[in-house]
């Protein structure tokens, strides 16, 4: 799915992994108190990739966005049991995480 990207509680991160051809959007919906009420993801890859990016948009879901800056991939690692030729899917994923999470901060600034 997805969110509007114009809107100002909004953050948006699209990364790629060139080595594999995954690309994956994550956006974050926060609300006025620092919670993202709201997570969408767009992930075009193997399995473990949509996996890692779908479990991430559980994670954060309701959490501040200082608790999901401390998510790490390790998690996503030991959730989805993946093995090490996939752990790049859950960097991947949070990479996106921060990414979106940039991404509404720098909206917040203007």
């Amino acid at each position: 799915g997805s969110l509007d990207k114009n809107d100002p509680n909004v953050g948006t991160g699209l990364v790629g992994a060139p080595s594999c051809g995954d690309v994956m959007k994550l956006q974050i919906k926060v609300n006025d108190k620092g919670v993202i009420e709201d997570a969408k993801f767009k992930t075009f890859g193997c399995g473990s990739a949509i996996a890692s990016s779908s479990l991430l948009t559980e994670m954060i879901k309701g959490k501040t966005i200082e608790n999901v800056t401390k998510i790490k991939n390790t998690q996503i690692v030991e959730e989805l049991s993946l093995p090490p030729v996939k752990i790049h899917c859950s960097v991947l994923a949070e990479d996106a995480i921060k990414a979106a999470i940039h991404d509404y901060q720098n909206k917040q600034k203007h």
